[in-house]
């Protein structure tokens, strides 16, 4: 199944390039994580400060399971606080969070 999501960040060329350098050596912790979750992959596009996420994970995966909470290891919190720092909501939102897209055509269904 496939899962895109979307976010923006602080408009900031400072922001942006940290936040990119930050993902080209994400923490195993993390990586480990999301194996853990279920997710065969994942990659994130960016076009200026927009954030579109891409997730494959099986039918039953839902991206609400990806929310810290209790059971949350330490550095993948400590990620999460991290990169709160770089994110601001997308427009119409009051909460900084990854929004689910909706799938309006997709050519193997057509």
């Amino acid at each position: 199944m496939h899962y895109c999501l979307a976010l923006d960040l602080r408009d900031d060329p400072a922001v942006l390039a940290e936040y990119d350098r930050y993902h080209r050596e994400v923490w195993p912790e993390v990586l480990a994580h999301l194996r853990a979750s279920g997710i065969h992959d994942m990659t994130i596009w960016r076009r200026e400060n927009r954030l579109v996420m891409l997730i494959d994970a099986p039918e039953d995966f839902r991206p609400e399971q990806l929310a810290i909470g209790a059971g949350t290891p330490a550095r993948v919190k400590e990620w999460e606080t991290l990169m709160s720092y770089f994110q601001q909501p997308l427009p119409h939102s009051t909460k900084i969070e990854w929004t689910p897209l909706a799938q309006v055509f997709r050519l193997n269904s057509a």
